[in-house]
């Protein structure tokens, strides 16, 4: 089973996961991350804080970026 990691990256900083999660396949991956990226918001919300700007890298274990999930890109907007 493949090794996914899932660094969060803004535009000053990178927080690289060196551990990685064995996934069956990038869709989900994907979903992991999108799981993450709502997490995080929401705990930065009760902060006060907006990291919407910040997004996950999805790379593969020689390091290569498979997919990009924008923190913003997963919330669901209601209108």
């Amino acid at each position: 089973m493949p090794r996914f990691y899932f660094h969060v990256v803004s535009d000053t900083v990178a927080v690289v996961d060196l551990e990685g999660s064995e996934l069956a396949t990038l869709d989900d991956a994907r979903r992991e991350a999108v799981q993450d990226a709502r997490a995080l918001m929401s705990q930065a919300v009760l902060a006060g804080k907006d990291i919407s700007a910040r997004r996950i890298h999805i790379c593969d274990e020689q390091g290569g970026i498979l997919l990009i999930v924008q923190f913003a890109e997963t919330i669901r907007r209601s209108d």
